[in-house]
């Protein structure tokens, strides 16, 4: 009978918790809101403005940030162990898709992704000589973004606009960087190939430039300073060493002509971000990287710096300057 009546209670406890969870049904476990591993090389100005201009493209497309996406943002400070170690994290915390700024971010999360996760570049010169594409109009790969190769025969023409009389122009670059390098490099074919003599300069690192440049400067008539991270990391420097000896320096980046350049004609690297933002979008709707081609920034303008060009007493000309004005940029 005991027992009769210990059955009737537990069943009677049962049907009590089964209306209970009838009536008050579990609440759907909320939707987890998408993550975007975001990977820098470094903080110099360029790249601050392309990682500006990929949050300003994802906003433009309807994530923001804090509220329905969360960007994990992290900076190497220009050391490749961070970057492996930061884009590993990144995979293992199954981030939904991870953004890469500058070739060796992008190279680091690649290696780590193993061809998964999906990857957006931004900032990197050459996507398939860095092996992160198999084409730039069919990627094939877990991999597509931006790319903003300089304007060389427009910078070569300012450079020789600017310093008629150079007969020598040095280019310098980090030996570690691959973009830098195939920047550097084209541009020197370019220079030997419309009559100029180019002497090539490299640096391992930003310690490097004071002693580098100092040997440049004494060597050289003018100065071409490519698409490098190590180079515009250390901008100041040069400029401080090419102003005491009055040599004008053509830069490939807006933001290099900003920390001390004399001119460029260039893309705005902001561009560059927010069309990689843009991108980082579609395919967290469902586009495919495999398909969707590398997209190339190429638009640029004359961007001036006029105290650079009075303390080296050269007289910018007047259509570079009404340009400038008009669509480009000057830094007073």
């Amino acid at each position: 009978m005991k027992r009769m009546i210990g059955f009737i209670a537990a069943l009677v406890v049962f049907l009590g918790f089964a209306f209970f969870y009838t009536q008050h049904p579990k609440k759907p476990a909320a939707k987890q809101i998408p993550v975007i591993g975001l990977l820098q090389l470094q903080s110099h100005p360029a790249l601050d403005e392309i990682h500006q201009g990929f949050i300003a493209g994802l906003k433009s497309e309807g994530y923001t940030p804090g509220k329905n996406i969360k960007v994990d943002f992290q900076n190497a400070q220009a050391d490749q162990s961070n970057l492996k170690t930061m884009s590993t994290k990144f995979i293992n915390e199954k981030a939904d898709l991870i953004g890469a700024i500058a070739t060796p971010s992008a190279q680091a999360a690649a290696n780590a992704a193993k061809g998964k996760t999906p990857i957006i570049i931004a900032g990197v010169t050459d996507p398939k000589g860095a092996k992160l594409v198999k084409s730039d109009k069919r990627p094939g790969t877990n991999v597509t973004g931006t790319s903003g190769e300089s304007p060389l025969p427009k910078l070569l023409s300012l450079l020789r606009e600017l310093v008629p009389t150079a007969k020598t122009i040095g280019v310098i670059y980090t030996s570690s960087d691959h973009g830098g390098e195939y920047n550097a490099k084209k541009f020197q074919a370019l220079a030997i190939k419309s009559g100029v003599k180019v002497k090539m300069y490299t640096i391992s690192n930003t310690n490097d430039m004071q002693q580098v440049a100092q040997k440049m400067v004494s060597e050289v008539d003018a100065i071409y300073a490519p698409q490098d991270n190590g180079v515009a990391s250390a901008m100041k420097t040069l400029t401080n060493v090419a102003n005491k000896e009055k040599k004008v320096i053509v830069a490939s980046a807006d933001t290099m002509v900003k920390d001390g350049g004399l001119a460029s004609y260039a893309i705005k690297q902001f561009d560059l971000g927010k069309v990689a933002g843009q991108m980082a979008a579609r395919v967290l709707n469902g586009r495919s990287t495999k398909t969707y081609p590398v997209a190339y920034v190429l638009k640029g303008n004359y961007v001036i710096n006029e105290k650079e060009a009075k303390i080296l007493s050269v007289k910018i000309p007047e259509h570079i300057m009404k340009d400038a004005e008009t669509k480009g940029e000057i830094f007073k």
